[in-house]
This record gives C-alpha cells, sequence and structure tokens, in this order.
C-alpha cells in the first residue's frame, strides 16, 4: 500500500529525541541533564538562573553519564556552594566542577558512581567496582571533596540505592538486595549510625519493595512499599517502628527503579508532600502526611516521570503530554502555577498530525497461551490471572485522508522492553510518524507491566515468553475483531525484553504480517551467562532455573521453525545488556530456513540507539519494511 504523505520525517523523529532528567531545584537555579541524538549521543548538564537564561555547563567531550548497572542513574550532584559534581562517561570517575572553572577528578580510576548526595564537602552515593575476573560489587561510599579517603559505609550486598543523610548528619539511610532479586521485587531500608557504624534494618524483605527513602526529622523516615499490594507512602521510625501508610490507594506512588536515582515525591517547607500517583502515569498531586487528604495539582498534563525536586517551596520535575515532549516543568503548590523551563522543539509538527491516546483494555483469555508450545496446566500456573484485562493505549491512524479510507487500516502493536516497565502517553514522534502515514499504533502494557499494581506486574513470574507473548497475540486479534485494523495488515515491533516478545510471538502465530525487533533476546542461557550483573539472575524469576526443556518451549531460537513472517532485526554492537550474538543468531536461523529477514547492526551504539543518525536509519528501513509487508 502506499502510505500517505507526512511532514515528519525520519530526521525529525532521530532528532527529537532531546530528554532531559534529574532536575535539582536550589537557590532559584534549576539544574538538569539532557540526552542529544545530535550531539553524538551525549548528556548534557545545563543551568537555569532565576531570570530565565540558561547555560550549558559541559562542553564536548564531557558527558554526565554513568553505567552503574549498566542502565545508569542520578549522574550528578549540586554542593550548596553551586559546583557541580558529576560522573564522566568515558572513565565513570567522579569530577567536580567548579562555577567558573575545568572539572577537576575526585575519585581514582577503576569504579563507577551513582546516585550522588553531597552534604558538608563529602559526596555520599553508590560506588561499583568491577574486577579483572569479572565480579561485581557495589557499596555505599563517601568521597571527600578535597581528595581525602573514600570510606565504605554498606557493603556485603548485591545492590544498594537511594543513600540519604539524616537532617542532624547522625544517620545514613539506603536501600540494598540481593541477587535473584530485582528492586521490585523484594528490598531492605537499612540505617547506618554514623559514629560508630551500626547498622539495622527498618523495613522491607524478600517479598516487599521498598524504596525511595527520604528523611521526615532526625527520628522518622518516609518511604515507597508495596507491601499492600501497592507502591503506597508510607511514614516510619528510625529502628522501624509505628509504620502507617499515609495514603492507602490501589494506585502506584512510584515506578519501577530501573536507574538509581529518581524520587517520586518531596518534602515542602509546610510539611506537606508533592507526590506522584495513579495507574499507569503518574499524576502530581499534594499530600497532607498528617490527615491524608490528597488533592491533584491542575496541569495540562498526562504524566511525570518519578523524580521530583524541590527548595522548599516549589516543586520540578519532567512532565509529559501527548502532544507536548518531556519537558522541565516548575509548578508553585500553593497556587497550581506552572512554568516549563524548557522550550518546545521549534521542529515539532502541527499538532493536528500528533495522535491523541485512546486507553483500551482487552480481555484476557487462556486457551491462546496454550498454542505457544508450553504444555503444562496454565490456568494453574499464573495463578488464575489469565483471564484478567490487559491495559493498552489505541493510537489510530491520524490523517483525514487514511481516515476516510473504506477499509480498515494497517497497525503496530508496540510491545515495550524491560519487561518491568510501561508505555505511557508521553509525545513520542516515532508513533506520529507511523499514525500520520494512515498506520495505527496500539501500545501495549501486557501482564507484568508495571503501573497496575504488584499483582498485575506479578503475572510474568515464571511465565516470561507466554504471558506477554500470549497478550501481544491476543491484542493483535482483537484489533481485526473490533473492526480497527486490516487482518492481513498488523505488525509487530518492540525492544530488549519487548524484541524477545516479538520474535516469539512471530514464531508462535500467523497474527503477524511480520515483526521488527530492536536489540532482542533470542536465547536464554546465553543471556543468563553473558549479560550485566544487574540482571544476571533476571532470568530465574522470569523463567525459572535453567532447564533446556523449559528455555526450549519459550525462546525464539528454539521456537524458530514456527516463524514464516519476515522479520527486521536491529542491534547496537557495543550492547553489553543484550549481547549482539543475540540478535545475529536469531536472523541466521531465519535465513537457513528461508525466512526473509533483514539484520542491521549499527557501530557505536549500545543497548538503546543514541545518535541521531543511528536513529534515522533504523526509522527509515522499518519504514521500508512495513511498505513491503503492508501491500
Amino acid at each position: 500500500m502506499p502510505f500517505w504523505p507526512s511532514p515528519i520525517s525520519t530526521r525529525d523523529v532521530a532528532g527529537s529525541a532531546v530528554r532531559p532528567g534529574w532536575p535539582t531545584l536550589m537557590d532559584g537555579r534549576t539544574w538538569w541533564t539532557e540526552d542529544r541524538p545530535d550531539d553524538g549521543g551525549r548528556t548534557a548538564i545545563v543551568c537555569r538562573a532565576a531570570d530565565g537564561t540558561r547555560r550549558d555547563l559541559l562542553p564536548a567531550p564531557w558527558c554526565a553519564r554513568t553505567r552503574v548497572h549498566e542502565y545508569g542513574g542520578r549522574p550528578y550532584a549540586v554542593t550548596p556552594e553551586g559546583e557541580v559534581v558529576f560522573a564522566n562517561l568515558q572513565d565513570q570517575r567522579l569530577y567536580l566542577l567548579p562555577e567558573n572553572g575545568e572539572p577537576k577528578p575526585v575519585t581514582p580510576p577503576g569504579c563507577r558512581y551513582a546516585d550522588p548526595l553531597v552534604r558538608e564537602g563529602q559526596v555520599w552515593c553508590v560506588r561499583e567496582h568491577h574486577a579483572e575476573d569479572g565480579k561485581v560489587t557495589r557499596a555505599v561510599v563517601s568521597v571527600p571533596l578535597d581528595g581525602g579517603a573514600i570510606r565504605e559505609w554498606a557493603t556485603g550486598c548485591d545492590f544498594y540505592a537511594s543513600p540519604t543523610i539524616s537532617p542532624d548528619g547522625r544517620h545514613l539511610a539506603y536501600v540494598c538486595w540481593d541477587h535473584p532479586r530485582m528492586p521490585w521485587d523484594g528490598t531492605e531500608l537499612r540505617v547506618v549510625r554514623l559514629s560508630d557504624g551500626d547498622s539495622w534494618k527498618v523495613k522491607g524483605g524478600v517479598t516487599e519493595s521498598v524504596l525511595a527513602p527520604a528523611w521526615k526529622d532526625d527520628t522518622r523516615l518516609y518511604l515507597v512499599s508495596d507491601s499492600s499490594g501497592w507502591w503506597n507512602l508510607y511514614e516510619i521510625g528510625l529502628h522501624g517502628d509505628g509504620a502507617r501508610a499515609l495514603h492507602p490507594a490501589e494506585e502506584e506512588f512510584t515506578l519501577p527503579p530501573w536507574r538509581l536515582g529518581g524520587m517520586p515525591y518531596a518534602l515542602l517547607a509546610n510539611g506537606r508532600l508533592a507526590v506522584l500517583h495513579g495507574r499507569g502515569d503518574l499524576r502530581l498531586g499534594l499530600l497532607d502526611p498528617a490527615t491524608g487528604a490528597l488533592t491533584d495539582v491542575e496541569a495540562p498534563y498526562s504524566g511525570w516521570d518519578a523524580d521530583l525536586a524541590t527548595d522548599g517551596t516549589s516543586v520540578t520535575g519532567i512532565a509529559y503530554a501527548p502532544t507536548t515532549p518531556r519537558s522541565v516543568v516548575t509548578v508553585d503548590p500553593a497556587t497550581g502555577a506552572h512554568h516549563p523551563l524548557t522550550p518546545i522543539p521549534s521542529a515539532l509538527p502541527d499538532l493536528a498530525y500528533l495522535p491523541i491516546p485512546r486507553p483500551v483494555r482487552i480481555g484476557g483469555t487462556t486457551d491462546q497461551i496454550a498454542r505457544i508450545g508450553d504444555t503444562t496446566d496454565h490456568d494453574t500456573r499464573i495463578g488464575g490471572t489469565a483471564d484478567q484485562d490487559v491495559h493498552a493505549f489505541l493510537y489510530p491512524p491520524h490523517t483525514e485522508a487514511a481516515q476516510q479510507q473504506p477499509t480498515p487500516p494497517p497497525y503496530v502493536v508496540f510491545v515495550h522492553g524491560g519487561p518491568t516497565a510501561h508505555a505511557d502517553t508521553a509525545l513520542d514522534l516515532e508513533k506520529a510518524f507511523l499514525t500520520s502515514r494512515g498506520i495505527g499504533v496500539l501500545d501495549l502494557n501486557y501482564g507484568g507491566s508495571t503501573g497496575y499494581g504488584r499483582a498485575y506486574r506479578d503475572r510474568l513470574k515464571g511465565q516470561w515468553g507466554l504471558v506477554d507473548v500470549h497478550d501481544t497475540i491476543a491484542a493483535a486479534r482483537w484489533l481485526a475483531e473490533q473492526g480497527l485494523a486490516d487482518t492481513a495488515r498488523i505488525a509487530v515491533r518492540g525492544g530488549s525484553a519487548g524484541g524477545w516478545t516479538v520474535m516469539a510471538a512471530c514464531c508462535s502465530s500467523d497474527v503477524f504480517a511480520g515483526g521488527v525487533s530492536y536489540y532482542g533476546v533470542s536465547a536464554l542461557a546465553p543471556l543468563a551467562a553473558h549479560t550485566h550483573d544487574f540482571e544476571s539472575r533476571y532470568v530465574e524469576w522470569l523463567v525459572g532455573p535453567e532447564d533446556p526443556q523449559v528455555y526450549a518451549a519459550r525462546e525464539p531460537l528454539a521456537l524458530v521453525d514456527g516463524a514464516t513472517r519476515p522479520m527486521l532485526l536491529l542491534q547496537g554492537l557495543d550492547d553489553p545488556v543484550v549481547p549482539p550474538e543475540q540478535s545475529a543468531a536469531f536472523a541466521d536461523a531465519l535465513s537457513e530456513r528461508g525466512v526473509p529477514c533483514t539484520y542491521l547492526a549499527f557501530e557505536g551504539e549500545s543497548h538503546g540507539f543514541r545518535r541521531t543518525e543511528t536513529r534515522a536509519a533504523a526509522l527509515a528501513a522499518e519504514l521500508a519494511f512495513y511498505q513491503q509487508i503492508f501491500i
């Protein structure tokens, strides 16, 4: 089929991915990071003064990005004097950047650092060390800015996050967990008395995810816990006493910490909390801890990233909407006034070309799971949740010409990565690139996605390759049954864990005309053996202990004989999360069986393409692929 003409080019999409993050607010100034595809994919630090002027603090080739957990996290902190401490991508050392000067190293080479906090001349942060034998160790450390000796305060656990110092400087709180758990499975909140190093557990365990601690005062903390089945806010005493939920609700008050450093609430000077809460997207509200009253802040945004900053009066975060890209926004809680601090990109297309998502719920069934190749009792294994509805966002083709066509349009089912992540409603020109050409998009939050409570994300426990694939196939069939999509012209695309689902779905069903996988997983044993430490035991939770029979019933490479439809595979050659051999092996297997397959590999790209030229080339290849299969 000929696609409809669109003003949105591959270059527009590729260059639109300037993404702000990690806001800091202090003394009338605001700092944040920006990922910039047009600048080689590097991450800059921006400072905006009280008068509105802004300046870049890091000239090229400096890049403020940490590789802790490979996914990184908050890479910088601001000192009380307005200096910036940041982790540099190239060598992963911490540097001190004076207000008017050159960066100076404050840590020796050989380690990685993330989630920094500056207190009384020291940087408190998570340190990660990679030994020559491949062993990875982590600790919570303090780094003197004057060049003194680094001191370890918490060691012995596999992972650490969220170090925070009590107002009186006597105690350090942090979150920790061990393999094989991920931070959304089970963590502990612990406290260290700095005078003697004594430590104790405050809350959490192997089945409770405790996140984002912050000190209310010298003896009590706030935190987020999913002990109720939802990530809610709690207050608790220094020694674990007097825990109480501030606003019990079947809503999430945070998102999964794939990256270190996010803070989904902020303590205001008047004692109230600015919080994020909701299902799917998170909205901004004001919570009175004394009464539990929660009032939403009216603002033209559909969601916020789980990281807020405050100076005690104003609140700053990263907000978005279907027609607004992620932007740094400051809100006055007293009046509700909101002010974007980042300009709307000049290249943003006319609003008429931007699709507005419609939340939909797709009825789940169990019979389709049985066709995926596993022969066990699926109702039992999924705990009776296989018939739960599946959440998604529908983006119909967004051109007048496409809407006037007598036949249903083609559709692409988007499958997010993670798999413990979620699709949100932020402006995404990749979707507009398709919808403006007459191709609809269904953005799927399959079982296992976050934003809908623990029971929903636990649907994927032991079921990766079953539930996600079932939900993806069910979504395509739903599009056809509802008359929304042409049955013969439905494709599927996804990245990372979403790429796994794409490949497995195309091996398990003929519902798709073709599939597009970005750096997807095709085989489990090699992934467990060669991926990075953070996710090295994740397969145990997703599938189970290594079992050749079970793996062969799930992994795309073992199911490749069932693939008959064309596929496009895209891969970065410097990917430490999903090694390039994963996509290459699946491409070879398809070619050996005569299944049409295009494999594109990109030098210098990692897990997630950052450079404008790479993103443009990948999207052009994807569009050409749809042109071929939607005939």
